[in-house]
């Protein structure tokens, strides 16, 4: 089993760039929901309002640590399989790839990543 940092509260909190935020923050509910049904969890994450800029919206979605630690239960060694050399990482990896073609042009980061790097965007 993987430990999550526990530096991050319990949480792992996902910075969402987006074209659109109906569609988007509708896709990820809805993909995440799917998730919370397949581990036997409920109300395992939330969804900010967006802020509106350069037009994108930027919004974040937090996502319980224990949820992801029930899917990685689930997922077994293909977890490992996942791009990505963090378990945040191969969280992220394994979203995107359930949402690509859903949804407009969007990006996920993890958002403590993105305050500490040199771009500063988020």
């Amino acid at each position: 089993m993987y430990l999550l940092d526990k530096s991050m509260n319990g949480k792992i909190n996902i910075n969402v760039s987006t074209i659109d935020y109906d569609k988007t923050s509708k896709a990820l509910s809805h993909q995440l929901s799917l998730l919370e049904e397949m581990v036997h969890s409920k109300d395992d994450f939330v969804i900010t309002d967006s802020e509106f800029a350069f037009g994108w919206h930027f919004f974040v979605v937090s996502v319980n640590k224990n949820l992801v630690e029930k899917f990685i239960d689930q997922m077994g060694s293909d977890f490992n399989k996942l791009k990505g050399n963090s378990i945040e990482r191969k969280f992220i990896t394994w979203l995107t790839n359930n949402l690509n073609g859903k949804i407009p042009r969007f990006k996920l980061a993890i958002k403590e990543e993105m305050e500490s790097s040199k771009y500063g965007i988020f």
